[in-house]
């Protein structure tokens, strides 16, 4: 069953003189949710099976085993009035493994209808539970009020009895929206709100609460504009403003838009590279609160495989990025410091300012390059807030191969943001890139 699983429900070509479809009606005594059964296989080894899970209803996507007879008669099925693709290699006289759609029922009858090649049809009661909406990112988490912005998911359904409703965390509730076709994403214009906070959906289908914040300060480390205090603190002094595009006051900038970055996102840590290493030039070397603290004294990261890194970013479109990762590197004191190499008040070694541990393949980083997918990138003049999972993302080395090492929690104290190398070629580009609001926050 778990193998099944894994399968693509297309019709098999291997054998097609295996499989006849029977003639007469099929009829149908139970059905039974094998997702449900692997699944409880998988939590506990001790599952014994007697009779299996009988249901009666499920929800999209669920693998389903229809028990009853003459099953190699059903040509066709549907579950209200979305069509199941059926797997002939999965069909026999007595068993029917089927996969329910995905896409939701325009017209609902709580029915499966088995069509047979002669063209009749039998019908067995079954529910199809849609879930509440499921919201999983957000276009940009500080959309300022009157602009667009979209909420990325599945089941975002607005029916025209129960309308869909967004609702922002002060209480404002969105009234301008779209949703896409599939259901699988809703434009809206932003409403007056300073609050931070969740955003709740409701859709006829039930209430989701988002996992995400709108103006999400938590785990905040970078907001330039002087609330943690931290900002450049290593070799090179990024330039760091605001203007008319600003999101939230002053922003970090990589680039300028006139500067070349080659093919293969050659060395230029003085156009590229924004790097904040704790430390001071005192000995021992000691980590001043607002200057040169380390990074896990002013965010948690004692969990950081369950956290995500985020920050907004804005890409204009006339000076797009196509060359280059953006290498995202947190390193320890051991690594890099800003001050004197030696010992710290702590008593740890400690490695002064240095570039040596961000060209190797051995301390694992995200390599952030979004410009592959079409060869060239652009937020196309918006703020955009991109999230990279720590534990899947924080895995590369240099080249791009996959790290030798692995990160500890004693890491997270420094943070570098590079576009350079990566490992894959792209074109010369003079990209500008401006970062905001970076922080790391719990998954």
């Amino acid at each position: 069953m778990a193998m099944m699983t894994g399968l693509t429900f297309t019709a098999c070509e291997d054998y097609p003189d295996a499989y006849e479809v029977a003639g007469g009606l099929p009829s149908v005594d139970y059905v039974r949710c094998l997702s449900t059964e692997i699944e409880t296989s998988t939590d506990s080894e001790s599952t014994q099976y007697t009779n299996g899970q009988f249901v009666t209803s499920a929800s999209p996507q669920a693998i389903l085993c229809l028990v009853g007879e003459n099953l190699r008669s059903v040509y066709q099925m549907y579950f209200n009035d979305q069509e199941a693709i059926l797997n002939t290699s999965y069909i026999t006289d007595n068993t029917l493994i089927v996969q329910v759609p995905r896409t939701v029922p325009e017209a609902v009858s709580d029915k499966i209808y088995m069509i047979t090649s002669s063209n009749d049809t039998v019908t067995y009661d079954f529910e199809v539970i849609i879930p509440s909406p499921v919201i999983s990112s957000m276009s940009c988490e500080y959309a300022q009020p009157g602009t667009q912005a979209t909420l990325y998911g599945s089941y975002i359904i607005d029916d025209a009895n129960v309308p869909l409703t967004i609702t922002f965390p002060d209480g404002s509730v969105v009234t301008d929206y779209e949703v896409d076709s599939s259901y699988s994403s809703v434009t809206f214009t932003v409403p007056e709100c300073t609050e931070e906070g969740a955003l709740t959906v409701t859709s006829v289908y039930g209430t989701t609460t988002t996992s995400f914040h709108y103006l999400d300060t938590r785990g905040m480390m970078f907001e330039f504009d002087g609330v943690t205090g931290l900002s450049n603190h290593g070799w090179h002094d990024r330039t760091i403003t605001t203007d008319e595009t600003a999101i939230t006051g002053n922003y970090v900038q990589l680039g300028d838009g006139t500067t070349t970055l080659d093919e293969t996102g050659g060395w230029n840590d003085s156009s590229f590279s924004f790097e904040y290493w704790p430390g001071s030039w005192n000995t021992p070397v000691d980590y001043p609160e607002g200057e040169g603290e380390r990074l896990f004294d002013l965010v948690d990261f004692s969990d950081y495989r369950n956290m995500t890194l985020k920050f907004e970013m804005y890409i204009p479109s006339s000076s797009p990025w196509s060359a280059g990762a953006m290498q995202i590197i947190f390193a320890g004191t051991d690594k890099v410091s800003y001050g004197n190499s030696g010992l710290d008040v702590y008593g740890n070694t400690v490695a002064g300012p240095n570039n040596t541990y961000l060209q190797d393949d051995v301390l694992p980083r995200a390599l952030y390059r979004p410009w592959t997918d079409s060869g060239s990138y652009d937020t196309d003049d918006e703020w955009v807030t991109v999230s990279l999972p720590i534990s899947s993302s924080f895995i590369y080395g240099y080249s791009g191969s996959t790290a030798s090492g692995t990160l500890t929690e004693n890491d997270f104290a420094s943070l570098v943001i590079f576009v350079v190398g990566g490992g894959i070629n792209g074109t010369e580009c003079t990209p500008l890139i401006k970062i905001d609001n970076v922080r790391a926050i719990p998954n």
